[in-house]
């Protein structure tokens, strides 16, 4: 099949612009790859035929293919080398300065009918684009590190661009092997905007104490089934990489609440302690490896109180059977007994404040995330409020352990961890469906493949319940007046009809 775009340039020759010329290669195109300093063209050179060398023991591809590859990728020793290309791509430095005076000399070299995109992951592509003569034929095209492995590419229009230029860019993101998904230049496109709800809000969880690092990283991977937790894959990214990101977004929308960076990230970047590559972020490596603080052990208390639930309680049915296949004996009165361990499961709002407003004795209520079902996670998680006793504190962790399921106890704040990350992540991925930044299908496959989420955002919503969603967020923005948890009118309308998040409007 003959490549969209028969002859490629690459600017830049560092992981980015080496792995986009790796893949247009291997789609047939001739690749000229250029670089302020030869020496970086030279190395990305012998990169990529090792890397292809290793492909051909894998078997991935044949000896002929691979030299075909070598044979079409070339080093541009100017940019004037570039001339007869017919897109080139940029994958430099990400500053606004730097790339727009680049755009400028690029379209005063290329043909009229030349395509220049922008490997950007954060800047406003017409921002980029303003000031040149021909904006039609100039759009966003942003990889994730490593190209080859991450297998989807943001198509990005700016104000000016030509909608055929992105309907071409799409088709030849499929001939390199990546899926094409549509976004509107807006900030942080859709990988980058969707992502701000796992990061930002894992630091809220972290900076108001409700828990350190590594439980809220066991929690999110055991209830959820994230691969990675937030601060394991801040550690991966580093924080010299996802920090200015949330600070990019952030300002760009006007200093949006939701997008609100957070002084951990600041002080740590400032630190040095910005990840595994540093040998020390949120955790420590030794030989690469990140040295994780044990789980607390199980507490083993006296004689098992009887236990009570609240009449509010969410799945408040699977619990009580939880109850009863742990042995736990059940009170069922209307209140609960002097001796009783008391259970909540709140969505949204903290234990105390439940606590209060069912006037139940605080020294011996606990709460319990049910959001998701129990027999879908790996891990139980109970809150505590401040006057909560340390002996029903220990029962409660004992009693839901039986089983050996893991137990992680949390100070109270509004909301369990799973629920204001889940809840958050929806959230923002609705506003975005608001907007009109990109289609419904086109979230979820982006943030399936960019950032490797269990289930979409929008999935993740349907999942476990839209109407539940909306509670977390109402309660939650009672308990903090914080608009940082104002539901979008795109998830409330949803939520109001029972209309599935995955549904495209008419």
């Amino acid at each position: 099949m003959t490549p969209t775009y028969i002859t490629v340039g690459v600017v830049g020759a560092g992981a980015m612009g080496r792995g986009i010329a790796q893949i247009a290669a291997q789609a047939g195109s001739t690749v000229k790859l250029y670089d302020t300093q030869p020496e970086a063209i030279a190395k990305a050179r012998d990169e990529l035929f090792a890397q292809w060398d290793r492909l051909i023991e894998k078997g991935r591809i044949d000896e002929p293919e691979a030299r075909a590859c070598k044979t079409r990728l070339q080093a541009a020793g100017s940019l004037q080398a570039l001339a007869d290309c017919d897109l080139v791509v940029e994958a430099v430095v990400e500053r606004l300065d730097v790339k727009k005076a680049l755009f400028a000399e690029l379209e005063s070299i290329v043909g009229p009918a030349a395509v220049l995109v922008t490997n950007t992951s954060s800047l406003s592509v017409t921002a980029i684009a303003a000031g040149l003569k021909r904006p039609r034929q100039f759009a966003g095209y942003h990889f994730f590190n490593p190209v080859p492995l991450m297998k989807v590419v943001e198509v990005i229009a700016g104000l000016k661009t030509d909608p055929a230029v992105c309907i071409d860019l799409a088709a030849y993101a499929r001939q390199m092997g990546h899926t094409p998904v549509q976004a509107q230049d807006t900030p942080g496109f859709i990988v980058n905007h969707a992502g701000r709800g796992y990061g930002t809000e894992g630091l809220r969880v972290a900076g108001e104490g409700v828990a350190d690092f590594a439980t809220i990283d066991r929690i999110l991977k055991d209830q959820v089934g994230f691969k990675l937790g937030p601060f394991e894959l801040m550690d991966l990214t580093a924080l010299d990489v996802s920090h200015p990101v949330m600070e990019s977004v952030y300002r760009q929308y006007y200093d949006e609440p939701r997008y609100r960076p957070s002084v951990i990230t600041a002080q740590r970047l400032a630190g040095g302690l910005v990840g595994k590559k540093a040998g020390e972020g949120f955790y420590r490596y030794v030989d690469g490896k990140a040295q994780i603080p044990p789980e607390p052990a199980v507490p083993t208390p006296g004689e098992t109180p009887p236990v009570w639930v609240s009449t509010r309680a969410a799945r408040r049915t699977e619990l009580y059977q939880l109850l009863k296949d742990l042995g736990a004996r059940i009170e069922t009165g209307q209140s609960p007994s002097p001796q009783a361990l008391t259970l909540v499961a709140p969505l949204g709002f903290d234990v105390t404040t439940v606590a209060v407003v069912e006037r139940l004795d605080p020294a011996r209520t606990v709460g319990i995330d049910m959001l998701i079902d129990d027999a879908a996670t790996r891990r139980r998680v109970l809150a505590t409020n401040p006057a909560t006793r340390a002996d029903m504190r220990d029962a409660a962790h004992s009693l839901f352990a039986r089983d050996g399921k893991a137990v992680s106890v949390i100070r109270d704040s509004g909301g369990f961890v799973t629920q204001r990350v889940v809840a958050t992540i929806v959230n923002i991925a609705a506003d975005i469906c608001q907007q009109g930044i990109c289609s419904p299908k086109d979230l979820e496959t982006a943030v399936t493949l960019g950032l490797g989420y269990p289930l979409g955002p929008l999935a993740m919503g349907d999942r476990w319940g839209p109407t539940n969603v909306l509670e977390v967020l109402f309660n939650m923005q009672t308990v903090y007046g914080d608009p940082r948890y104002r539901p979008s009118p795109w998830l409330r309308r949803r939520g109001a009809i029972g209309l599935s998040l995955l549904q495209e409007e008419k």
